[in-house]
């Protein structure tokens, strides 16, 4: 019975541990947000460009510096009306780049997009891009 106490009292001690270091994480900072048609493997873009054919991926690449946790999110737009939303949750020990990316499989129409970068549900930043 007292290995039942003990190991109780073991994950006890983990858990508030776990706990403590959660709250003393970071919160991520915006360094740079990249637009492009392909990524290094870092998840950086490898040529930033702003115009895309219809049938091109379209890729965002978000950069934080430093130690660092929160939700990273996209908001993908054309002409002001949103198109999708995704996010993903980031937890780092130092600068990153994380990416997301965009698709059309039937192609994209001609016209005026941009990505909103949040970060933990607060606008950080836009960029505008085209297709031709």
């Amino acid at each position: 019975m007292p290995t039942i106490g003990v190991s109780r009292s073991v994950r006890a001690i983990a858990f508030v541990f776990a706990l403590l270091a959660a709250s003393c994480s970071d919160p991520l900072a915006l360094a740079n947000i990249q637009v492009g048609r392909s990524l290094n493997i870092d998840n950086s873009v490898a040529a930033p460009t702003t115009t895309f054919k219809p049938g091109e991926t379209v890729y965002v690449s978000i950069h934080t510096t430093s130690r660092g946790k929160g939700t990273i999110g996209v908001r993908w737009k054309y002409r002001d009306k949103v198109i999708d939303e995704p996010t993903k949750q980031v937890s780092t020990d130092g600068a990153k780049a994380t990416e997301f990316h965009l698709v059309n499989s039937s192609g994209f129409p001609a016209g005026d997009y941009s990505v909103d970068v949040l970060i933990d549900g607060q606008l950080v930043g836009s960029r505008a891009f085209n297709v031709q």
